[in-house]
């Protein structure tokens, strides 16, 4: 698998595969878990996603799946902490590229609201998620979609064939991710330079709120209509990443709980 995932990367673009291996192949570094049987399964998908802060801090948090890329590049670190009385992760790149993912199986038209936090000790020095080199970001949430894949282009309908032939799973059918960027104004929405299936959504922008706490909320469903011309499908997976590769940098975030809601919650950016 980490051959092909080399091979793959050569052919499509960093970025496209990044996302495309934290949001379909997460699931084969879970740790294993006891059997349940599929109406409970389900019932614990259609909740909600497994909260950081539920776990003890020094591992991984339950239910979220680490993802190294390939042998080449080094993971990020990624490990629950302790801070202020509640367990946060911390992830820790040093020309450095993985993720952690969560699968779900949520109708986000019924709980369109997101809310999260995180931190960042500093921007990544040279990085701009507009740029295929330096896309790089010190913080990133990844939603991944269901969809109706007989909508794609012939282009993207090749891309993604040659990724399910490639890893034997089928790419998410739209991808969008909320970032902080160095540049771009917030607001900005950034396509994947190999795909227009993979959107980002620049959450924070610029040096201001570098080492503080910053809470957010957004309307996923409106999100992604506005983004993609369509309502959205059915979110099959989260994800959090944090990668300094491209530029060969360091960064160092922190992400508090993920959770999706029907209604907004306090105010928050």
């Amino acid at each position: 698998m980490t051959l092909r995932f080399s091979r793959l990367a050569a052919a499509l673009g960093h970025s496209f595969v990044v996302v495309a291996a934290l949001l379909v192949v997460g699931c084969a570094a879970q740790r294993p878990t006891p059997p349940v049987d599929a109406a409970a399964k389900q019932a614990r998908l259609d909740q909600a996603l497994a909260l950081f802060s539920a776990n003890p801090p020094g591992a991984l948090p339950l239910d979220w799946a680490p993802l190294t890329l390939t042998r080449k590049k080094k993971p990020t670190e990624y490990t629950l902490v302790d801070e202020g009385g509640r367990s946060v992760l911390h992830a820790k790149a040093d020309q450095a590229s993985s993720g952690l993912r969560h699968a779900v199986d949520i109708d986000v038209n019924k709980k369109p609201w997101m809310s999260w936090s995180w931190k960042t000790s500093a921007l990544i020095p040279g990085a701009d998620v507009s740029a295929r080199e330096t896309d790089d970001a010190p913080v990133r949430i990844v939603l991944a979609f269901d969809g109706d894949h007989d909508k794609l282009s012939l282009m993207d309908t090749i891309l993604f064939d040659t990724a399910k032939l490639l890893t034997g799973h089928e790419l998410p059918y739209a991808t969008l991710m909320y970032v902080w960027d160095s540049k771009a104004a917030v607001g900005t929405v950034v396509a994947n330079s190999r795909t227009g299936r993979i959107q980002m959504l620049v959450a924070e922008s610029g040096p201001a709120h570098v080492g503080q706490w910053l809470q957010y909320q957004r309307n996923v469903a409106e999100d992604y209509e506005r983004i993609f011309g369509e309502k959205p499908g059915r979110l099959i997976g989260v994800g959090v990443l944090t990668d300094a590769d491209n530029t060969m940098q360091k960064a160092e975030s922190w992400y508090g709980d993920i959770r999706l809601l029907r209604e907004p919650a306090s105010a928050a950016r």
